[in-house]
């Protein structure tokens, strides 16, 4: 990859970036106005930015607004600004886990130096200490071929400790399972979304999911003599891209695209070390850049910006022990973090391919879910929409999250994680059409409580859901309910309809 500079440089005059929509602008007398999904942004003042202080001086010069009661029948333009959390709830987050990461680099730098490999700098000519605690054995090869994986995936000694006789053949069973049909010269796609449809079991080899969704999604080819030399083009195409997009440096970048990216990123998972780790901001900060620029038909949207999380997450837990949620990926060696990167670039890329028209002008791929929702509620729950018509709820109030952000902000990232093991197994239409059906599961499940509540009560409890306790065993029952909603109702005829 040749080499780039990727300091984050001053942001060279305020702006007006133009999204998807119509909603104006509202402009305040301090700062940037509030974000709103498929509308036009204003930014108030020229600001410097450099590295990391760059996200605290405009954190700094954001007035903290109260947290906003929804209002009675808001229109669809309205709402539309109340579509992602408030920043202003994030912030002390933001600033905790930021004091977190400087704490621990500098616990990083005391690592004995028998663990430590000094490498230079592609961005400096400056010595910068990278520390391989964690990584797994054998990188280079995992990097070059991750297949060769397949043959030493094995129930790890302390997953073994903690599990019965019964358990432990139970898990070995279905590892075997996968291993044998990956391991084919030719793999059996509808065999491995059998198997996948079920979840990866966290008791298995974390490579093992990486692996599957690769395959699932079409990045990584069936056939065994394709994969390497696919990978390493992919790669390499990627990498091309990231050169041409940044020629110039960060002045050279769209700035409309750039500055909402540069934004959104530091708020994405605030609750997780990774995803405030500066290097792993700059990683999707690419990422999404370079998607943005190749289909301008969207470009970028709010919202995006989650998705890419589990391909990053799931990928860097195929090259490290450590739980990743609390890893420091400036620990990584360039070569891993760069094959993470263009890994999560190119399956983020086949995920939305199957749903851009959420994200074109208007998205009218998310409201045309909406409007689906609302027919299969009345069809499969009447009382219950009776009762959000009664109270004047509009779907689009509280779905339009659901659909724009496939449900992330209201599940923790690894149930995100299993719920997409089966959204991948579902072929072509499992971030679409399977996604709708969880998603009427999903108010379903709240239907006993949303009954008792009137208009403002509804609104606050679907903002924030009882799921932050919630169990595998939850997720199960909610993708079960889900297959069996599709199996009923989808494309069934009029005659089934309740109402």
């Amino acid at each position: 990859m040749a080499d780039i500079n990727f300091t984050k440089k001053s942001l060279l005059r305020p702006h007006t970036s133009t999204l998807p929509g119509s909603v104006k602008p509202v402009e305040t007398k301090t700062g940037a106005t509030k974000l709103v999904i498929g509308a036009t942004y204003s930014y108030g003042q020229t600001v410097s930015i450099n590295n990391s202080d760059g996200l605290r001086y405009l954190q700094s010069q954001s007035p903290q607004s109260p947290r906003r009661e929804p209002s009675p029948n808001p229109s669809g333009s309205a709402f539309s600004s109340d579509a992602n959390d408030d920043i202003s709830e994030i912030d002390s987050s933001i600033d905790k886990l930021r004091d977190h990461n400087r704490i621990k680099e500098s616990q990083t730098k005391e690592v004995d130096d028998e663990k430590v490999s000094v490498v230079i700098s592609s961005d400096q000519s400056t010595l910068v200490e990278k520390s391989s605690i964690g990584l797994k054995p054998n990188i280079d090869l995992l990097i070059k071929d991750p297949m060769k994986a397949i043959d030493s995936m094995k129930l790890s000694d302390s997953t073994v400790s903690r599990l019965d006789e019964t358990q432990r053949l139970r898990f070995e069973r279905c590892l075997n399972k996968f291993k044998d049909v990956l391991q084919s010269a030719n793999i059996d796609l509808d065999a491995l979304r059998n198997l996948n449809w079920l979840g990866i079991p966290n008791e298995l080899p974390s490579e093992l999911r990486s692996i599957t969704w690769q395959l699932l999604l079409e990045y990584l080819p069936c056939n065994a003599d394709r994969q390497v030399k696919t990978l390493a083009r992919k790669r390499q195409e990627y990498f091309e891209g990231v050169s041409q997009a940044y020629a110039r440096g960060i002045a050279g970048l769209d700035q409309t695209i750039w500055h909402q990216i540069h934004i959104d990123v530091p708020r994405t998972n605030p609750g997780t070390i990774l995803y405030q780790c500066e290097t792993t901001q700059q990683c999707l900060e690419r990422v999404l850049y370079v998607w943005a620029i190749r289909h301008p038909a969207s470009g970028y949207v709010q919202g995006i910006n989650d998705l890419v999380t589990p391909f990053f997450q799931v990928f860097l837990s195929f090259y490290i022990d450590e739980n990743p949620e609390n890893y420091d990926t400036s620990c990584l060696p360039k070569n891993v973090l760069d094959v993470i990167e263009a890994d999560s670039f190119w399956c983020l890329s086949k995920l939305l391919d199957g749903i851009q028209d959420n994200y074109t002008f208007a998205q009218p791929g998310i409201q045309r879910q909406i409007n689906k929702l609302k027919d299969l509620i009345n069809r499969i729950n009447a009382p219950l929409a009776a009762h959000l018509q009664k109270e004047g709820v509009e779907y689009l109030q509280f779905a339009f999250r659901w659909m724009n952000c496939l449900l992330m902000r209201e599940m923790s990232l690894k149930h995100t994680i299993r719920m997409w093991d089966t959204y991948l197994a579902e072929r072509s239409d499992g971030f679409s059409v399977f996604h709708l059906y969880v998603c009427v599961a999903f108010l379903d499940k709240w239907s006993d409580e949303l009954k008792t509540r009137d208009f403002q009560g509804i609104m606050m409890f679907l903002q924030s859901l009882p799921t932050a306790k919630w169990k595998e065993q939850d997720i199960e029952l909610l993708l079960s309910e889900a297959y069996r909603l599709k199996s009923l109702y989808h494309e069934a005829p009029n005659h089934l309809s309740r109402v």
